[in-house]
């Protein structure tokens, strides 16, 4: 069993950034490859970014590409999401999840944060 909580979520004006966290307990988190996706009001979940176990792969949407940075620190069990030059159609429910995989595939996630929102504003 892997736990996982984000925070860091809140508003934002488009340009700006913000940096999500997501904090694992439970199971061993250094041999978990974790992502991050996002569900908008209305669509469905999408992926966002990924970062294999070691550290040595990421993995990006196109919309996200340049401007989202995913990172983790096993030490503290912790992985981030640093994110910007924010636009309002970033505006989503933002959730971590572990995986025993490198994937963008959603269906390969098998533990899930509880999801932090964020708010672009124009």
């Amino acid at each position: 069993q892997v736990l996982l909580g984000e925070s860091g979520g809140g508003v934002a004006q488009a340009g700006g950034s913000l940096r999500l966290s997501c904090r694992a307990s439970g199971r061993a988190f250094g041999n978990r490859n974790m992502g991050w996706f996002r569900q908008a009001p209305g669509k469905e979940r999408e992926f966002v970014a990924a970062e294999s176990w070691s550290g040595g792969t990421t993995y990006y949407a196109d919309s996200v590409k340049g401007r989202f940075t995913i990172s983790r620190d096993n030490a503290k069990n912790t992985v981030y999401l640093q994110m910007n030059n924010l636009t309002p159609e970033d505006t989503a429910v933002y959730y971590c999840a572990a995986s025993a995989v490198a994937t963008a595939e959603l269906l390969e996630y098998d533990y899930w944060g509880q999801g932090t929102q964020v708010t672009v504003s124009s």
